[in-house]
């Protein structure tokens, strides 16, 4: 029978930064080899000054790497970022994650991350209050952003004798992140994703509309997560100023109807359907060819027609697929979402806060209310979007995992060496 142990055979690179946590950095290496994990280490030279690397070595019968310049490989950053299933640095100082959002690359470890394709997990360790700094926390969102995973440092006695948040995580919760990567880094393979995000717009005349302040930022995220995770994507976008994730199938519309015409072409096809978008309710009865001027304008009465209810009208004529809403609201929030979630006959419904000034719409951060058909109920912390769309699809998934029978393409294994 295969190993049913996650970490069997992954190769890990684990990154030593220069921090005087870098001596917990060797019990997690041999929590790492016990799980079966192949490790790799590569240190900085400021961690070989707290901790020689000769421990690292009888610790992971590997050499340590940790200069860019090796007389037997020319270029071991590609080398190690080739090889490696996961990268995780721990310790990570504060200065390896400058580094690393800002793609400077002045020693081994920091060109390896630049060169990897591979997920990267970072554990901090600092002193002093140096987590709190503008400057971190400014670095770690945009880590976070972009799908890299920075791990909480725990809140207790520091180094300096301090009390506060900086201490290095807990192993537990260092394998469970590095378990969580290396499970997901296919488990969405075979999949196939329809998404829609950001607003549409419906016309008055020829430059005036009807919109909503939504970014499409959520539905982006959960595109970029789902390729990510192995899933073959379409992205029905309303307009937005965002950029398509890498690896998806884009089709940009406008209107309600055209996202409904777009969602719908694609849905025979799809396995699962997430409605992340912000579907305007209502449009113009009647739209001018052209621009009216002022004048035109002036007491002038606006008959509004309702649009089309795509999720609804998808839920009544799914036949294998999963289908996700997301409800704004500004109030009630529970209330409003169960209420939807029934009426829209959906398998989950994500519930926003549009209303507060930590508005769902346009921000990088959001917190939800996760519901399912069954009643349960998840809350979420505020966090990057990138972040939250893991976790939708963390829900999502045991969806698919209770409907054996969903179609599916066939894909290769998530890790081809177990």
């Amino acid at each position: 029978m295969p190993p049913t142990n996650p970490l069997h055979e992954t190769h890990i690179l684990l990154g030593v930064a220069g921090s005087i946590a870098a001596y917990k950095a060797l019990i997690l290496l041999r929590a790492l080899v016990r799980e079966g994990a192949r490790v790799s280490v590569v240190m900085t030279e400021s961690a070989t000054k707290f901790v020689a690397p000769r421990s690292f070595e009888v610790l992971s019968r590997q050499p340590v790497a940790s200069t860019l310049f090796d007389e037997t490989d020319p270029m071991p950053h590609l080398t190690l970022a080739e090889w490696a299933d996961v990268i995780l640095i721990a310790p990570a100082t504060a200065n390896t994650l400058v580094k690393c959002a800002v793609g400077f690359a002045d020693d081994l470890l920091s060109t390896v991350v630049l060169a990897a394709q591979c997920p990267i997990i970072l554990a901090p360790a600092m002193d002093g209050g140096m987590w709190e700094h503008p400057a971190v926390v400014a670095h770690v969102r945009t880590l976070r952003e972009r799908g890299v995973i920075v791990l909480d440092p725990e809140e207790g006695e520091l180094a300096s004798g301090q009390i506060g948040r900086g201490r290095f995580p807990a192993e537990s919760t260092i394998l469970e992140a590095v378990k969580a990567q290396v499970c997901r880094v296919q488990d969405l393979c075979g999949q196939r994703v329809v998404i829609s995000a950001g607003p549409t717009r419906e016309p008055l005349d020829a430059v005036r509309f009807l919109t909503n302040a939504s970014s499409g930022k959520m539905g982006y995220a959960l595109a970029k997560a789902a390729v990510a995770r192995g899933a073959e994507v379409v992205l029905v976008s309303g307009p937005t100023a965002l950029s398509p994730p890498a690896g998806v199938d884009y089709i940009p519309v406008v209107t309600a109807q055209e996202m409904y015409q777009a969602i719908m072409s694609r849905f025979p096809w799809a396995t699962v359907v997430i409605m992340a978008a912000a579907v305007s309710d209502f449009r113009p009865r009647e739209s001018a060819a052209g621009k009216l001027n002022k004048q035109e304008w002036y007491g002038k009465t606006i008959e509004l027609e309702p649009t089309i209810d795509i999720l609804a009208t998808l839920s009544r004529k799914r036949t294998h697929q999963i289908v996700v809403g997301f409800a704004a609201e500004t109030h009630d929030l529970l209330t409003h979402g169960r209420e939807k979630l029934r009426r829209k006959d959906v398998d989950l419904m994500i519930v926003n806060d549009v209303g507060s000034s930590h508005s769902a719409f346009g921000s990088d951060d959001n917190q939800v209310i996760i519901l399912s058909r069954h009643g349960e109920v998840t809350h979420t912390e505020r966090m990057p979007k990138i972040r939250l769309a893991q976790h939708v699809w963390d829900h999502i998934l045991r969806l698919i995992q209770a409907r054996p029978s969903t179609p599916a393409l066939s894909c290769p294994e998530s890790n081809p060496r177990t």
